[in-house]
């Protein structure tokens, strides 16, 4: 079994952050959202891992060499981005006939992993949404059998989304699907998806079976960001270093601070994280992430999004910062 995740996107609903970091590596509850993805899977026993990179595809390399030795990594580049089937197309020769299990790199859900992986049939996570037109969506008949999957129906037939898992064990076939689509130009608005394969492997014959998972945190923009680090930061508790000590500091859990921060004379949370090596004084947090190697003085900061490298001085309410930015509000 081997495990694919696409992160060549730009994540564009994030910008400016993804202007220089890419959105897997963005900050969420101690942990960053490839991280939480990778941990799913070495706990249910995968150990190798197909990434597929692109926009700032070396500061993914960097991270996962860095923190997973352990594991078999390999990196594919996504040149040019024409959609998550054309993604899985590059991987072909290294996945070479095995079964695979696809997670998406913005995706985050909680689902009993192992369960899926032991399930004789190909799989794919689904969830009840009630605006199913910005996903792919599952149709079943009267006795539960997946007969279409179509990508951002303009008139859904159901509300059954797919979250951007997938256990494939006939691997070869959906790749021949893949091509098959590529070759003749077959898009769902302009790019080449994962669910016209699927739809064209099982008019193949291939039964593919549902899953629910019971949650789905969206990592996709940041309002959704913050609202899934609130509700992660409350399920996992917060997270200091043994050693830290703010100095006349209030913590108000829950709240993540990474190794080496310096926090002092500040309020922090609740449903903060905040990155590595990061300096925060005279501040008010709450309800926010803040990237690594970042300063704050006399801010007041709420519902905000603060990028890597930063240095803000002065009051502000909300903001939505990127990376290497320096922002005097003094």
């Amino acid at each position: 079994m081997k495990a694919i995740i696409p992160v060549a996107g730009a994540g564009t609903k994030l910008r400016p952050h993804t202007y220089t970091q890419p959105k897997a590596l963005i900050p969420m509850a101690g942990k960053t959202v490839l991280s939480i993805i990778v941990d799913q899977l070495l706990d249910a026993g995968i150990t190798e891992f197909i990434f597929i990179v692109g926009y700032l595809g070396e500061k993914i390399q960097d991270y996962v060499n860095q923190h997973y030795p352990q594991i078999e990594a390999h990196f594919v580049r996504q040149s040019n981005r024409e959609g998550i089937g054309h993604a899985l197309r590059l991987t072909r020769s290294i996945v070479d006939g095995d079964e695979i299990f696809i997670v998406l790199g913005d995706t985050i859900c909680e689902y009993d992993v192992r369960k899926v992986l032991n399930n004789p049939h190909s799989m794919m996570g689904v969830k009840k949404v009630d605006d199913p037109r910005e996903f792919g969506v599952v149709e079943m008949d009267a006795e539960g059998v997946v007969n279409h999957v179509v990508e951002k129906p303009q008139i859904p037939k159901s509300n059954l989304a797919l979250v951007g898992v997938y256990k494939i064990r006939e691997s070869d076939m959906m790749y021949e699907c893949l091509e098959t689509n590529i070759r003749q130009g077959i898009k769902a608005h302009g790019e080449y998806s994962i669910s016209d394969a699927l739809d064209c492997m099982i008019r193949r014959g291939v039964q593919i079976v549902p899953f629910k998972v019971e949650s789905w945190f969206d990592c996709g923009k940041k309002e959704t960001l913050l609202e899934s680090n609130a509700t992660l930061l409350k399920k996992f508790g917060g997270k200091t270093e043994p050693s830290d000590v703010f100095e006349n500091t209030v913590i108000i859990q829950p709240v993540s601070v990474g190794a080496g921060c310096t926090i002092r004379n500040s309020i922090i949370g609740p449903n903060v994280t905040i990155g590595e090596n990061t300096t925060v004084d005279s501040s008010i947090i709450r309800q926010s992430i803040i990237g690594a190697y970042a300063n704050l003085f006399d801010i007041v900061l709420d519902e905000s999004l603060i990028g890597s490298d930063t240095s803000i001085r002065g009051e502000s309410r909300t903001l939505n910062i990127g990376d290497n930015t320096n922002i005097d509000l003094g």
